[in-house]
């Protein structure tokens, strides 16, 4: 019952409320943005939602506009010469999320559920169809997101994904939930810049 109808509910409302209560905080974000560098407040990226069906991610946009595109942060060989300044303090806070109420006030995410992948991340989209992790919505943050975030390789990712799908209840969201402000303080499992190995087992195709 609570993923067949509470869930969708409870994301609907919390996303709304959040919506209202954090819009001074997104218009102060929208002013820093537009004064620290050329280019849109807004970044929207293809992914991959429920049912492997396409959508559009929003974000604050946190890197420059000649950014190589659908390419993960992580896996370029110098990230830091893209990223704003503004958006190395969004990304760390991990406020560049925010706009991503949107799309779980549209319906196409959840609050919590396994992140989106790229479009063309068919290693990871692949490896989640074990665990029909791309059957449900993706979500804002996750269990994945909580242990490990860009440290993680694809099978382990998907596996916790995985692990997600099985025991998904509100107890268990709302363990994710407050995991996600714990490892957002601690600025845990976040990779800027992939290199060697890491980056040859995820390097997109």
């Amino acid at each position: 019952m609570y993923r067949n109808g509470i869930k969708r509910g409870i994301d609907l409302l919390l996303s709304l409320i959040g919506f209202i209560i954090l819009s001074p905080i997104f218009l102060i974000i929208c002013i820093w943005i537009k004064c620290d560098s050329k280019g849109p407040v807004f970044f929207k990226q293809k992914r991959v939602g429920k049912n492997k069906e396409y959508f559009y991610i929003y974000k604050f946009r946190s890197m420059r506009t000649d950014t190589p595109k659908d390419c993960p942060t992580h896996l370029l060989s110098d990230p830091e010469q893209f990223i704003t300044k503004s958006g190395k303090f969004l990304r760390k806070t991990s406020l560049d999320e925010l706009p991503q109420l949107i799309n779980i006030i549209k319906g196409e995410m959840a609050i919590i559920g396994p992140r989106p992948a790229l479009w063309n991340q068919y290693d990871l989209i692949e490896e989640r169809d074990k665990y029909k992790a791309n059957d449900v919505r993706p979500g804002l943050t996750g269990w994945a997101q909580i242990n490990g975030r860009d440290e993680l390789e694809i099978d382990v990712k998907a596996k916790l994904d995985g692990e997600y799908i099985q025991q998904m209840s509100f107890l268990f969201d709302v363990k994710c939930f407050f995991g996600t402000i714990t490892s957002v303080l601690k600025h845990e499992g976040v990779v800027e810049g992939g290199t060697g190995e890491m980056k040859k087992k995820e390097e997109i195709r």
